[in-house]
């Protein structure tokens, strides 16, 4: 969101970019909050903490009657001589996304009536659309983007132009694939419960989503198809039937559901040793790569697995 521009280490990051970015904030408003991810223990994106490294605490020179919030883990810090903060703190919440929302509830309870967080994730612009009018706040502002593409989002203003009527005819007049609206219904009606048939609905929208001219009906069948038979590298093919349905799972979480489970299924390192396939089309021998390392021909294979 902030870009480095010269800074050569996070001292200079610091220095330079983001202690005057907030300088800059408190000039025109009264306290600023900076929400942080948590990085848990069984958390995929623990490496990605573990790559950044551990840095140490900064101090900032603030102006009197002016409020810092920052998140530490699962506790906050503040400038201000505040000692009650049960409304914060613990707050077991990994993603930022939804732990910014608590902080701008907590915000509009101490009497703030004009809120705004900044942002470049969509994520974030929903969740804020999602609980703008259940905030005891006036406004509610999103600025949102990068660059020369930064928006003013007026969260509350959307939230009440989407009232209960209109959105439901919003849900009504969904004519990309329509069997997708009763299955999100139930899941907000019923989000612990995710049936079988409502998964293999889902299913089939995130297959179009990557095929849009796919036949195919699960997602197994069509990470196969992409990878081995039109070419797709792994960023760019369906996850796995058991990696969605967590997905699924995580999405209600970001709604406050659900508790993050990532994948049933172990890590492929632990379980596959060696990945190779072969493009053959018909019969695999002689230069087949699965025959020299003395394998058989699997699913990712231009045979299919079917030459054996």
């Amino acid at each position: 969101m902030l870009k480095p521009g010269t800074a050569q280490t996070f001292e200079d990051y610091f220095n330079y970019v983001f202690a005057p970015y907030i300088a800059r904030q408190l000039e025109t408003v009264q306290r600023v909050d900076v929400v942080w991810d948590v990085y848990h223990e069984d958390s995929l994106k623990r490496c990605t903490r573990e790559k950044r490294g551990y840095g140490r605490r900064r101090k900032m020179e603030i102006a009197n009657g002016k409020e810092i919030y920052a998140t530490h883990g699962e506790t906050v810090m503040t400038s201000s001589n505040r000692t009650e903060m049960n409304s914060l703190s613990p707050c077991s919440h990994e993603e930022a996304d939804t732990r910014l929302m608590v902080h701008a509830l907590d915000a509009s309870l101490k009497g703030h009536r004009r809120v705004k967080i900044r942002t470049n994730d969509t994520d974030v612009v929903v969740l804020a659309i999602s609980v703008a009018n259940t905030l005891p706040a006036d406004e509610m502002w999103i600025t949102f983007g990068l660059g020369k593409h930064v928006y003013n989002l007026a969260a509350h203003s959307i939230a009440t132009s989407l009232g209960q009527d209109k959105a439901s005819t919003a849900w009504d007049t969904w004519m990309v694939f329509p069997e997708l609206t009763p299955v999100l219904r139930s899941l907000k009606s019923s989000p612990a419960n995710i049936a079988e048939d409502s998964m293999d609905v889902i299913e089939r929208f995130v297959v179009l989503l990557y095929d849009r001219t796919s036949s195919l009906t699960k997602v197994n069948e069509s990470r196969q198809e992409l990878f081995s038979k039109k070419s797709r590298n792994l960023d760019n093919i369906p996850p796995t039937r058991a990696a969605l349905v967590q997905h699924t799972k995580r999405a209600v979480f970001q709604g406050g559901y659900w508790l993050p489970y990532w994948t049933s299924l172990p890590q492929v390192k632990d379980t596959c040793s060696e990945l190779i396939k072969c493009s053959c089309k018909s019969a695999c021998r002689g230069r087949c790569k699965c025959s020299k390392a003395n394998l058989a021909c699997t699913g990712l294979c231009k045979c299919g697995g079917n030459c054996n």
